[in-house]
Protein backbone atom coordinates (compact mmCIF):
# COMPACT_ATOMS: atom_id res chain seq x y z
CA UNK A 1 0.00 0.00 0.00
CA UNK A 2 1.64 3.62 -0.66
CA UNK A 3 1.44 6.32 1.50
CA UNK A 4 2.35 9.77 0.25
CA UNK A 5 2.71 11.19 4.28
CA UNK A 6 6.52 10.70 3.56
CA UNK A 7 6.50 13.25 0.65
CA UNK A 8 3.95 15.90 1.93
CA UNK A 9 4.63 18.61 -1.07
CA UNK A 10 4.50 15.85 -3.98
CA UNK A 11 3.19 17.68 -7.05
CA UNK A 12 2.97 21.02 -5.40
CA UNK A 13 6.07 23.24 -7.41
CA UNK A 14 2.97 24.91 -8.87
CA UNK A 15 2.39 26.67 -5.56
CA UNK A 16 5.43 28.88 -5.41
CA UNK A 17 4.18 32.09 -7.08
CA UNK A 18 7.31 32.06 -9.02
CA UNK A 19 5.70 32.38 -12.65
CA UNK A 20 5.14 35.69 -14.34
CA UNK A 21 1.36 36.99 -13.37
CA UNK A 22 1.07 34.74 -10.09
CA UNK A 23 -0.94 37.29 -8.36
CA UNK A 24 -3.71 36.78 -11.15
CA UNK A 25 -2.64 33.16 -12.77
CA UNK A 26 -2.00 30.60 -10.19
CA UNK A 27 -0.95 28.17 -12.78
CA UNK A 28 -1.05 26.95 -16.05
CA UNK A 29 -1.62 23.46 -17.18
CA UNK A 30 -1.02 21.60 -20.57
CA UNK A 31 -2.70 17.89 -21.41
CA UNK A 32 -1.92 15.68 -24.41
CA UNK A 33 -4.39 12.57 -24.54
CA UNK A 34 -2.79 9.97 -26.37
CA UNK A 35 -3.72 5.85 -26.76
CA UNK A 36 -1.55 3.09 -28.02
CA UNK A 37 -1.82 1.62 -30.85
CA UNK A 38 -3.02 -2.00 -31.13
CA UNK A 39 -5.27 -1.63 -28.12
CA UNK A 40 -9.03 -1.12 -27.76
CA UNK A 41 -9.57 2.44 -25.98
CA UNK A 42 -10.18 2.66 -22.51
CA UNK A 43 -14.10 2.04 -22.49
CA UNK A 44 -13.43 -1.46 -24.38
CA UNK A 45 -10.14 -2.84 -23.05
CA UNK A 46 -10.22 -5.66 -21.41
CA UNK A 47 -8.77 -6.28 -17.80
CA UNK A 48 -5.22 -7.51 -19.88
CA UNK A 49 -5.17 -4.70 -22.18
CA UNK A 50 -5.09 -2.30 -19.17
CA UNK A 51 -2.70 -4.47 -17.72
CA UNK A 52 -0.36 -4.25 -20.93
CA UNK A 53 -0.71 -0.70 -21.45
CA UNK A 54 0.41 -0.67 -17.42
CA UNK A 55 3.18 -2.81 -17.75
CA UNK A 56 4.62 -1.18 -21.45
CA UNK A 57 4.46 2.33 -19.81
CA UNK A 58 6.37 1.09 -16.38
CA UNK A 59 9.03 -0.20 -18.81
CA UNK A 60 9.46 3.47 -20.33
CA UNK A 61 9.76 5.23 -17.07
CA UNK A 62 12.28 2.79 -15.95
CA UNK A 63 14.27 4.45 -18.92
CA UNK A 64 16.71 7.94 -19.06
CA UNK A 65 14.30 10.56 -20.08
CA UNK A 66 12.12 12.98 -18.25
CA UNK A 67 10.19 10.21 -15.98
CA UNK A 68 13.03 8.20 -14.88
CA UNK A 69 12.87 7.60 -11.59
CA UNK A 70 9.31 9.00 -11.21
CA UNK A 71 6.68 8.08 -8.36
CA UNK A 72 4.46 5.41 -9.73
CA UNK A 73 1.17 5.29 -8.00
CA UNK A 74 -1.48 2.69 -8.64
CA UNK A 75 -4.38 4.43 -7.91
CA UNK A 76 -6.29 0.88 -6.74
CA UNK A 77 -3.69 0.80 -4.01
CA UNK A 78 -3.46 3.98 -2.64
CA UNK A 79 -5.64 4.91 0.45
CA UNK A 80 -9.01 6.84 -0.61
CA UNK A 81 -7.79 9.82 1.43
CA UNK A 82 -4.54 9.64 -1.04
CA UNK A 83 -7.03 9.37 -3.87
CA UNK A 84 -8.30 12.72 -2.92
CA UNK A 85 -5.06 14.62 -2.07
CA UNK A 86 -3.94 13.52 -5.56
CA UNK A 87 -7.16 15.11 -6.69
CA UNK A 88 -7.06 18.00 -4.70
CA UNK A 89 -3.69 19.17 -5.68
CA UNK A 90 -4.80 18.70 -9.33
CA UNK A 91 -2.50 16.19 -10.56
CA UNK A 92 -5.13 13.50 -11.18
CA UNK A 93 -8.82 13.93 -12.76
CA UNK A 94 -11.93 12.79 -10.99
CA UNK A 95 -12.29 10.17 -13.43
CA UNK A 96 -9.15 9.05 -12.39
CA UNK A 97 -10.46 8.23 -9.12
CA UNK A 98 -13.55 7.61 -8.99
CA UNK A 99 -14.74 9.40 -6.47
CA UNK A 100 -18.09 9.05 -7.03
CA UNK A 101 -17.81 4.48 -5.99
CA UNK A 102 -14.36 4.47 -4.60
CA UNK A 103 -13.69 2.00 -7.36
CA UNK A 104 -10.90 3.61 -9.74
CA UNK A 105 -10.43 2.37 -12.96
CA UNK A 106 -8.52 -1.12 -13.64
CA UNK A 107 -4.80 -0.76 -13.81
CA UNK A 108 -4.86 3.14 -13.48
CA UNK A 109 -2.16 5.12 -12.20
CA UNK A 110 -0.25 8.25 -11.82
CA UNK A 111 2.85 8.36 -12.86
CA UNK A 112 4.70 11.75 -11.20
CA UNK A 113 8.51 13.22 -12.10
CA UNK A 114 10.70 13.99 -8.76
CA UNK A 115 12.70 16.50 -11.01
CA UNK A 116 10.43 17.95 -13.32
CA UNK A 117 6.48 19.47 -13.16
CA UNK A 118 5.83 16.58 -15.48
CA UNK A 119 3.52 13.39 -15.48
CA UNK A 120 1.21 10.84 -16.74
CA UNK A 121 -2.39 9.33 -15.72
CA UNK A 122 -2.59 5.96 -17.10
CA UNK A 123 -6.29 4.24 -18.55
CA UNK A 124 -8.10 7.02 -17.64
CA UNK A 125 -10.39 7.84 -20.54
CA UNK A 126 -7.54 7.79 -22.49
CA UNK A 127 -4.51 5.36 -22.34
CA UNK A 128 -2.57 8.77 -21.34
CA UNK A 129 -3.04 11.45 -20.56
CA UNK A 130 0.32 13.35 -20.48
CA UNK A 131 0.75 16.81 -18.18
CA UNK A 132 3.05 19.72 -17.34
CA UNK A 133 2.16 22.55 -14.67
CA UNK A 134 3.84 25.48 -14.36
CA UNK A 135 3.48 28.12 -11.87
CA UNK A 136 1.97 31.26 -13.02
CA UNK A 137 0.87 32.43 -16.84
CA UNK A 138 3.54 29.84 -18.98
CA UNK A 139 1.46 28.64 -21.48
CA UNK A 140 4.52 28.15 -24.19
CA UNK A 141 6.81 27.20 -21.86
CA UNK A 142 4.39 24.45 -20.49
CA UNK A 143 3.42 23.45 -23.77
CA UNK A 144 7.28 22.83 -24.56
CA UNK A 145 7.29 20.49 -21.36
CA UNK A 146 4.77 18.37 -22.32
CA UNK A 147 5.28 17.95 -26.05
CA UNK A 148 9.04 16.72 -24.94
CA UNK A 149 7.32 14.06 -23.06
CA UNK A 150 5.14 13.42 -26.05
CA UNK A 151 8.07 13.04 -28.41
CA UNK A 152 9.85 10.89 -25.49
CA UNK A 153 6.98 8.32 -24.95
CA UNK A 154 6.35 8.68 -28.95
CA UNK A 155 9.88 7.23 -29.38
CA UNK A 156 9.64 4.17 -26.88
CA UNK A 157 5.65 2.78 -28.04
CA UNK A 158 3.61 3.74 -31.15
CA UNK A 159 0.88 5.80 -30.50
CA UNK A 160 -2.59 5.86 -32.42
CA UNK A 161 -2.40 8.05 -35.10
CA UNK A 162 -4.69 9.09 -38.50
CA UNK A 163 -3.04 11.28 -41.17
CA UNK A 164 -6.80 13.00 -41.17
CA UNK A 165 -7.62 12.94 -37.84
CA UNK A 166 -4.40 13.45 -36.05
CA UNK A 167 -4.22 11.83 -32.74
CA UNK A 168 -7.15 9.44 -32.32
CA UNK A 169 -9.01 9.69 -28.54
CA UNK A 170 -12.26 8.07 -27.05
CA UNK A 171 -14.21 10.89 -27.02
CA UNK A 172 -14.40 12.65 -30.69
CA UNK A 173 -13.77 16.38 -29.15
CA UNK A 174 -10.17 15.45 -28.17
CA UNK A 175 -8.83 14.11 -31.46
CA UNK A 176 -6.38 15.97 -33.68
CA UNK A 177 -3.50 17.46 -31.24
CA UNK A 178 -5.30 15.98 -28.07
CA UNK A 179 -4.58 18.77 -26.46
CA UNK A 180 -6.49 21.26 -23.41
CA UNK A 181 -4.30 24.00 -22.33
CA UNK A 182 -5.63 25.75 -19.31
CA UNK A 183 -5.27 28.41 -16.68
CA UNK A 184 -6.09 28.58 -13.21
CA UNK A 185 -6.81 32.45 -12.84
CA UNK A 186 -8.44 34.58 -9.92
CA UNK A 187 -10.94 37.23 -10.49
CA UNK A 188 -12.17 38.93 -8.34
CA UNK A 189 -11.77 42.74 -9.94
CA UNK A 190 -14.09 41.00 -12.67
CA UNK A 191 -17.24 39.99 -10.53
CA UNK A 192 -17.30 42.99 -7.70
CA UNK A 193 -17.25 45.34 -10.97
CA UNK A 194 -19.77 42.92 -12.72
CA UNK A 195 -17.56 42.68 -15.89
CA UNK A 196 -17.38 38.37 -15.61
CA UNK A 197 -20.32 37.44 -17.50
CA UNK A 198 -19.21 39.29 -20.60
CA UNK A 199 -15.59 38.64 -20.29
CA UNK A 200 -16.72 34.64 -20.10
CA UNK A 201 -19.25 35.32 -22.89
CA UNK A 202 -16.56 36.59 -24.86
CA UNK A 203 -14.05 33.88 -24.43
CA UNK A 204 -17.12 31.23 -25.48
CA UNK A 205 -17.13 33.28 -28.84
CA UNK A 206 -13.34 33.06 -29.69
CA UNK A 207 -13.03 28.67 -28.81
CA UNK A 208 -12.51 28.95 -24.90
CA UNK A 209 -14.15 27.81 -22.37
CA UNK A 210 -14.33 27.91 -18.57
CA UNK A 211 -15.12 25.90 -15.73
CA UNK A 212 -14.82 25.39 -11.61
CA UNK A 213 -11.78 24.56 -9.48
CA UNK A 214 -11.50 21.06 -10.22
CA UNK A 215 -12.43 21.52 -14.19
CA UNK A 216 -15.24 20.06 -16.17
CA UNK A 217 -18.64 20.32 -14.02
CA UNK A 218 -17.38 21.81 -10.45
CA UNK A 219 -18.00 25.16 -9.27
CA UNK A 220 -16.58 27.88 -9.34
CA UNK A 221 -15.35 28.98 -5.63
CA UNK A 222 -13.22 32.01 -4.55
CA UNK A 223 -13.29 34.05 -8.14
CA UNK A 224 -11.31 31.37 -9.33
CA UNK A 225 -11.96 29.80 -13.08
CA UNK A 226 -10.04 27.55 -15.30
CA UNK A 227 -10.00 28.88 -18.89
CA UNK A 228 -9.34 26.06 -21.47
CA UNK A 229 -9.53 25.89 -24.87
CA UNK A 230 -12.59 24.03 -26.10
CA UNK A 231 -11.19 22.57 -29.71
CA UNK A 232 -8.94 20.18 -30.64
CA UNK A 233 -9.47 18.95 -34.03
CA UNK A 234 -8.33 21.22 -37.25
CA UNK A 235 -5.20 23.33 -35.60
CA UNK A 236 -1.76 23.02 -34.66
CA UNK A 237 -1.10 22.93 -30.90
CA UNK A 238 1.13 26.01 -31.39
CA UNK A 239 -1.93 27.93 -32.93
CA UNK A 240 -4.53 26.58 -29.99
CA UNK A 241 -1.18 27.43 -27.33
CA UNK A 242 -0.89 30.92 -29.04
CA UNK A 243 -4.64 31.75 -29.29
CA UNK A 244 -5.07 30.46 -25.29
CA UNK A 245 -1.98 32.94 -24.31
CA UNK A 246 -3.44 36.10 -26.47
CA UNK A 247 -6.92 35.28 -24.69
CA UNK A 248 -5.64 35.34 -21.55
CA UNK A 249 -3.80 37.89 -21.83
CA UNK A 250 -6.55 40.14 -22.50
CA UNK A 251 -8.76 38.76 -19.67
CA UNK A 252 -5.58 39.50 -17.37
CA UNK A 253 -5.59 43.47 -18.75
CA UNK A 254 -9.52 43.44 -17.84
CA UNK A 255 -9.05 42.12 -14.21
CA UNK A 256 -6.27 44.55 -13.59
CA UNK A 257 -8.07 47.51 -15.02
CA UNK A 258 -11.10 46.18 -12.81
CA UNK A 259 -9.01 45.87 -10.15
CA UNK A 260 -7.68 49.62 -10.06
CA UNK A 261 -11.41 51.02 -10.94
CA UNK A 262 -12.37 49.26 -7.62
CA UNK A 263 -9.14 51.09 -5.82
CA UNK A 264 -10.23 54.68 -7.28
CA UNK A 265 -14.24 54.57 -6.71
CA UNK A 266 -14.41 52.64 -3.27
CA UNK A 267 -11.46 52.55 -1.97
CA UNK A 268 -12.93 52.51 1.94
CA UNK A 269 -14.92 49.48 0.76
CA UNK A 270 -12.27 47.45 -0.90
CA UNK A 271 -10.50 47.84 2.26
CA UNK A 272 -12.55 47.14 4.40
CA UNK A 273 -13.26 43.88 2.65
CA UNK A 274 -9.81 42.81 2.92
CA UNK A 275 -9.18 43.43 6.35
CA UNK A 276 -12.14 41.53 7.05
CA UNK A 277 -11.75 38.62 5.20
CA UNK A 278 -8.05 38.83 6.48
CA UNK A 279 -8.86 38.73 10.17
CA UNK A 280 -12.04 35.93 9.86
CA UNK A 281 -9.19 33.80 8.45
CA UNK A 282 -6.73 35.10 11.36
CA UNK A 283 -9.56 34.28 14.27
CA UNK A 284 -12.21 32.07 13.47
CA UNK A 285 -12.61 28.92 15.31
CA UNK A 286 -14.53 26.56 12.28
CA UNK A 287 -14.47 27.60 8.53
CA UNK A 288 -15.73 25.24 5.62
CA UNK A 289 -13.40 24.98 2.05
CA UNK A 290 -15.87 27.27 1.12
CA UNK A 291 -15.77 30.05 3.10
CA UNK A 292 -11.45 29.87 3.29
CA UNK A 293 -11.54 29.88 -0.78
CA UNK A 294 -14.20 33.14 -0.50
CA UNK A 295 -12.02 34.81 2.31
CA UNK A 296 -8.40 33.62 0.55
CA UNK A 297 -9.99 35.60 -2.55
CA UNK A 298 -10.39 38.70 -0.77
CA UNK A 299 -6.90 38.48 0.76
CA UNK A 300 -5.38 37.92 -2.65
CA UNK A 301 -6.97 40.67 -3.56
CA UNK A 302 -5.92 42.92 -1.25
CA UNK A 303 -1.92 41.43 -1.18
CA UNK A 304 -1.90 42.49 -4.58
CA UNK A 305 -3.53 45.98 -4.12
CA UNK A 306 -0.96 46.85 -1.33
CA UNK A 307 -3.46 46.75 1.19
CA UNK A 308 -1.77 44.26 3.10
CA UNK A 309 1.72 43.72 4.50
CA UNK A 310 1.49 40.07 4.14
CA UNK A 311 0.75 37.10 4.08
CA UNK A 312 3.10 36.01 0.64
CA UNK A 313 1.02 34.88 -2.55
CA UNK A 314 3.05 31.35 -1.38
CA UNK A 315 1.55 30.98 1.77
CA UNK A 316 -2.23 31.36 0.47
CA UNK A 317 -1.62 29.53 -2.56
CA UNK A 318 -0.43 26.77 0.23
CA UNK A 319 -4.06 27.68 2.05
CA UNK A 320 -5.50 26.85 -0.70
CA UNK A 321 -4.28 23.39 -1.33
CA UNK A 322 -3.90 22.48 2.84
CA UNK A 323 -7.10 23.80 3.61
CA UNK A 324 -9.50 20.98 1.78
CA UNK A 325 -10.76 18.49 3.51
CA UNK A 326 -8.23 15.75 2.43
CA UNK A 327 -5.31 17.30 3.54
CA UNK A 328 -6.85 18.54 6.86
CA UNK A 329 -7.51 14.86 7.72
CA UNK A 330 -4.24 13.87 6.64
CA UNK A 331 -2.47 16.92 9.51
CA UNK A 332 -4.95 15.49 11.37
CA UNK A 333 -3.90 11.71 11.53
CA UNK A 334 -7.45 10.70 10.98
CA UNK A 335 -10.83 10.86 9.37
CA UNK A 336 -13.48 14.03 10.77
CA UNK A 337 -16.98 14.49 10.66
CA UNK A 338 -18.36 17.80 8.98
CA UNK A 339 -18.54 19.56 12.10
CA UNK A 340 -14.59 18.71 13.19
CA UNK A 341 -13.18 19.35 9.83
CA UNK A 342 -14.15 22.77 9.81
CA UNK A 343 -12.58 23.09 13.32
CA UNK A 344 -8.99 21.29 12.46
CA UNK A 345 -8.86 23.77 9.27
CA UNK A 346 -9.63 27.38 11.00
CA UNK A 347 -6.99 25.60 13.42
CA UNK A 348 -4.62 25.31 10.43
CA UNK A 349 -5.31 28.47 9.10
CA UNK A 350 -4.94 30.66 12.61
CA UNK A 351 -1.51 28.11 12.56
CA UNK A 352 -0.29 29.05 9.05
CA UNK A 353 -1.06 33.01 9.57
CA UNK A 354 0.34 32.95 13.00
CA UNK A 355 3.39 31.91 11.75
CA UNK A 356 3.65 34.20 8.41
CA UNK A 357 3.02 37.29 11.26
CA UNK A 358 6.23 35.97 13.60
CA UNK A 359 7.95 35.49 10.60
CA UNK A 360 7.17 39.34 9.01
CA UNK A 361 7.68 40.49 12.84
CA UNK A 362 10.95 38.86 13.14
Amino acid sequence: MHDLSATPTLGLEWLHASGPHSDVVLSTRVRLARNLQGYPFSIRAKPADRDAILSTVRGIVARDGMLKDAWVLPVRELQRTDRRLLLERHLVSRELVNEATGEPPLASALILSGQQPVGCMVNEEDHLRLQAILSGFQPVECWKLADRLDEEMGAHVPLAFHHEFGYLTSCPTNCGTGLRASVLIHLPGLVLTKEIHKVLHGLTQVGLTFRGLYGEGSEVVGNFFQISNQTTLGKSEEDLIDHLQKMVRQVIEYEVRARSILVRDAPSVIEDKVWRAYGILRYARSLSFEEVMNLLSGVRLGLSLKLLPGPSVYTLNKLMIFAQNAHVERLAGQALPPAELDVHRAAYVRQVLAEEEAGRGA
